[in-house]
């Protein structure tokens, strides 16, 4: 059977055959003995779980943000396709898997995830739990175990005590832990004792054959057994054994015994009952489990939970779980606090449906979605000349006049839990999708998705009716920077060959500027008369960004190390090389084309004229910027309207 994707074939029998092959390439099954040599010649294959997993995130790549800044920041590609813009609560993460792999105390913790809902702490546990099933089944991953151990046990546990220093010496191999009942009784009686005859295959974690990944979710807890974590009496062996001490006789089945040499996850770790966290606290300070009638087993496993933030100030003020507390690694998951960082997830969440498929998504519409969203979540500055459109631009890595750096860190050294509160990307997605299949709808712009955005608030059970307040006010602000960006779009538009006369002004503020700060006059193109630079034609642009009189100096010497700069490496200087520069260009054109635009746009019956204009722009917004001809058209309507106010 074939179906037919464009050009391309696919042909199910033959990847279904493909995919067999796959799996039967795993399969390795041998002694111990040979599993031994395996070991000795790549000790890694042996290490333990923290370091499986410290090693499978870095064998994605890592890359530097901000480099060269204080603020330099680690992004893992492992996490950067699926995770935007909490970068540094993921770079905490890591460094513990870091600290863990080298066997330090830390390795003996539980790794706490705290934060808003809808943050991103589950899809974290998520891309490790699925990132360790598909490293598992790489060769750099490979995971062997003694064979028919429900525990998935680690063969090395077979070398007995008094053997270990030596072996450690001669091959470097560390061994930690021991055998588990089963195991146990299994080289006793099955193999009669030889060690070396045991047999060891290789295995795959999957947490849907509980293998290597368990999950512990919270439910009632009357109903709930701790058999869930640690396994249970086997009712139908127990007859034939006699005793409840014998492993024949119990069922090593727990989620704490089948995440052996992987990762377990405490959905909500917090609402378990207080039993429960009995088991984590010996199995984290201990490294065993503590079952039935039997002795501690062993057990190596990165424990990862996640939980809100009132459940955890619950708990961290209950004097009873210090014991615990003190076991706690924490991590805070903050929403994120840059727009562009929030219009990737927005895209990637909205992409994964059918939605975009019928319905257009006009350009910017995300964008102010997450302008609204990022202004949720941050906190009202306490300086004067900064207010909360400054700061979200600050935070996203803009330019703002006056502003550097340094003001970005000592923004966020002021606040005491940003990104903590706030509106999630969940609801932002329910609002966008309520609007994506309203009956009629071919295409969905800015002003359609704030609107859908505070409609929803009286539906949004966790908003106060002061919170629904400072939300109509972002709502209004996240309008009026739409409404600078609809009135760039469509002058840009208007700009037959932009990029070209753009290009013109530059060189010939560069011209002047280099004249300027190197005392020197500049020659007319034309007459080839010498004359002094145009200080007109450089206010003229440097005013449209705000330059001062006193600041102009400053600003063009600027201009000139970036020019030199570019030299050196062999780089041309473009007018949008220097970003400050960039905008006071385009916005200096825009100037000069503001009453064409105004009287084009706004005409009510416009002349044949104006009519080719308008047909010109709507069908280079459609063309070069991504618009629909409907919601080029609704621009037009919207910044005319603007306009003539």
């Amino acid at each position: 059977m074939q179906e037919q994707d464009g050009n391309k074939k696919f042909n199910i029998s033959e990847r279904l055959e493909d995919l067999r092959r796959e799996h039967e390439a795993l399969r390795w099954e041998g002694s111990f003995r040979d599993y031994f040599e395996l070991v000795a010649q790549n000790p890694r294959i042996a290490q333990l779980s923290h370091a499986r997993i410290n090693d499978m995130v870095h064998a994605a790549g890592v890359e530097r943000l901000n480099e060269g800044t204080q603020h330099e920041v680690l992004s893992y590609n492992f996490f950067s396709g699926e995770l935007f813009g909490i970068e540094e609560p993921i770079a905490r993460i890591v460094e513990y898997f870091k600290s863990a792999a080298q066997r330090l105390e830390v390795r003996k913790r539980i790794l706490l995830l705290m934060g808003p809902v809808g943050g991103g702490k589950s899809t974290i546990v998520n891309m490790l739990k699925r990132g360790l099933e598909d490293w598992t089944r790489r060769e750099g991953g490979a995971v062997y175990a003694i064979k028919d151990c429900p525990m998935h046990e680690e063969p090395l546990h077979l070398i007995p005590h008094q053997l270990r220093a030596e072996v450690e010496k001669l091959y470097g191999i560390y061994i930690e832990g021991d055998l588990c009942p089963q195991c146990r009784y299994a080289l006793d009686k099955t193999y009669g004792g030889r060690h070396e005859d045991v047999k060891v295959h290789r295995v795959a974690f999957s947490e849907k054959e509980r293998v290597g990944i368990g999950t512990f979710s919270p439910s009632d807890p009357k109903s709930q057994d701790i058999t869930e974590l640690t396994g249970s009496i086997d009712l139908s062996t127990i007859g034939e054994v006699g005793v409840e001490s014998d492993p024949r006789a119990y069922r090593f089945d727990g989620e704490l015994n089948i995440a052996n040499r992987g990762l377990m996850e405490f959905v909500e770790m917090l609402k378990v009952d207080e039993k429960f966290l009995y088991s984590l606290l010996t199995l984290s300070q201990e490294q065993s489990i503590k079952t039935g009638r039997f002795a501690m087993i062993y057990a190596d496993e990165v424990i990862l939970s996640h939980s809100n933030e009132n459940e955890y100030i619950a708990f961290a003020g209950n004097r009873k779980s210090e014991a615990l507390q003190d076991r706690i690694i924490l991590v805070k998951v903050p929403y994120n606090l840059r727009v562009s960082q929030e219009e990737r997830i927005y895209d990637k969440l909205l992409h994964q449906s059918e939605a975009l498929r019928n319905v257009h998504l006009a350009p910017n519409t995300l964008r102010v979605a997450a302008m609204f969203a990022v202004m949720t979540r941050l906190e009202e500055p306490k300086r004067q000349n900064v207010d909360i459109v400054k700061k979200m631009k600050l935070y996203d890595g803009e330019d703002v006049e006056g502003y550097k750096s340094k003001d970005v860190r000592e923004l966020k050294e002021e606040t005491i839990r940003e990104g903590m509160d706030g509106i999630s990307p969940r609801y932002i997605i329910n609002r966008l999708s309520s609007a994506l299949v309203r009956d009629g709808v071919t295409c969905i712009n800015p002003i359609d998705a704030l609107r859908a955005i505070k409609d929803g608030f009286e539906q949004h059970t966790g908003i106060s009716s002061e919170q629904r307040e400072r939300y109509l006010n972002h709502i209004s602000q996240a309008r009026k920077e739409y409404d600078e960006l609809a009135k760039i779009e469509v002058q840009r538009a208007f700009v037959y060959s932009f990029e070209e006369m753009a290009r013109t002004m530059c060189n010939n503020y560069l011209d002047n500027v280099e004249a300027f700060c190197n005392k020197e006059r500049i020659k007319d193109p034309i007459t080839e008369e010498e004359m002094d630079p145009d200080e007109q034609l450089m206010r003229s642009i440097e005013e449209q960004i705000g330059i001062s009189e006193n600041a102009k100096n400053t600003f063009r010497q600027e201009i000139l190390i970036r020019i030199s700069s570019y030299a050196r490496k062999g780089k041309p200087f473009e007018y949008n090389s220097h970003e400050r520069l960039k905008e006071a260009i385009e916005k200096k054109i825009f100037a000069d084309l503001k009453d064409v635009v105004k009287i084009t746009t706004s005409a009510k019956t416009p002349d044949p004229d104006q009519l080719r204009r308008i047909n010109e722009v709507v069908d280079r917004l459609v063309k070069e910027h991504g618009y629909c001809p409907v919601c080029a058209n609704e621009l037009l309507t919207y910044v005319g309207t603007l306009l003539s106010r």
